[in-house]
């Protein structure tokens, strides 16, 4: 659910608060490990997935700056502007986390990065964001 914020948000953001209002006003999900979205939008989320979610796009919003530098350091070959949006999206959320989240096993980090990939982006997703996020947490990595 983060990874869709995070891929919802344009840089700069001035509002995070707002993005997530909008975003939960409008959209339900599922609390299994896909997320797919669900059509009785009265349905309430559990308030620890809320959590736990606005806690991951808080914390890119706020290291944003950050964060991309880091992944301009190991991305050769590509700007971020040139990634695919999902890609750089699910890039954001586990650099964030190898960055910011030391009580997160880094293998961990990368594998649900990877599966999520799997999930919503390119075949060449997986092995792209695992090539980088290996770089990242070799350097910056608990």
């Amino acid at each position: 659910m983060a990874l869709k914020v995070i891929y919802s948000l344009r840089d700069q953001e001035p509002d995070i608060r707002l993005v997530l209002d909008r975003f939960w006003g409008n959209f339900r999900f599922s609390e299994d490990v896909l997320g797919d979205p669900l059509e009785d939008v009265s349905q309430k989320m559990s308030p620890d997935v809320l959590s736990f979610a606005e806690t991951l796009v808080r914390g890119v919003h706020a290291n944003l700056e950050a964060i991309d530098r880091v992944l301009k350091e190991y991305s050769t070959n590509w700007t971020l502007g040139r990634m695919a949006r999902v890609d750089l999206a699910i890039l954001r959320l586990a650099a964030y986390e190898l960055l910011y989240c030391p009580s997160v096993p880094n293998s961990v980090i990368i594998n649900e990065a990877i599966e999520i990939g799997k999930r919503f982006g390119s075949q060449e997703t997986p092995s792209f964001v695992n090539g980088i996020l290996d770089q990242i947490s070799r350097k910056y990595g608990q």
